[in-house]
């Protein structure tokens, strides 16, 4: 156990406590959690998640900017949380597969990776989530479960325990935030209705 991992594990659980109370602080506190695993993830040769805390970063800024501005110019209006379109669910599920299948051959020919599949699938449902959380789609956290269903025992696999058990409570942490946010998706009806609407 290291120092970077314990911050990485303080600044992750803040970071995903917030995202289930749909806190912009969310935001800057999980860029400082990526800066950490970057690091974290370097040393014990899980390449792919490394790079994607990269990914991570720039995608944490426009959920930033997407959250304070309602996802369009000029409006100052909060992003409201939505059902994901049918298709969305289609590109993400394209996207994602091509990714998985690419990262995973990646990683088997130019690294020392004992794990590529799973640090690519890992990696791919990690960037379909972020996305979903962007925007405020209510079923990317259902992509963050199955992503921490991967990680626990990978983690665990590769010797890092505390990390292992901060995404243990992620798990817990996204069945709070799932919650939540459907909970704001059914007092909001005709938000719901309008996003199943555009996505037929």
């Amino acid at each position: 156990m290291s120092w970077t991992e314990v911050l990485g594990f303080a600044t992750g659980a803040l970071c995903v406590w917030l995202v289930a109370r749909q806190h912009v602080a969310n935001w800057p506190i999980g860029i400082a959690n990526n800066v950490f695993f970057i690091v974290l993830f370097a040393q014990a040769g899980l390449y792919a998640d490394a790079g994607l805390q990269i990914v991570f970063i720039a995608l944490a800024a426009y959920g930033w900017w997407s959250w304070t501005h309602g996802g369009g110019p000029g409006t100052a209006e909060a992003l409201p949380v939505r059902a994901t379109t049918r298709t969305e669910w289609i590109w993400l599920a394209a996207a994602g597969a091509v990714g998985v299948l690419a990262l995973t051959l990646l990683l088997g020919r130019v690294s020392d990776s004992t794990v590529p599949f799973w640090d690519a699938l890992t990696t791919g449902l990690s960037l379909a989530a972020t996305y979903g959380q962007c925007r405020k789609l209510v079923e990317s956290w259902w992509l963050w479960i199955a992503a921490d269903l991967v990680y626990i025992p990978l983690y665990a696999y590769k010797g890092l325990y505390l990390t292992s058990v901060l995404y243990a409570g992620f798990l817990v942490l996204c069945l709070i935030g799932l919650r939540n946010w459907r909970r704001e998706l059914h007092t909001a009806p005709g938000v719901a209705t309008a996003a199943l609407g555009a996505g037929a």
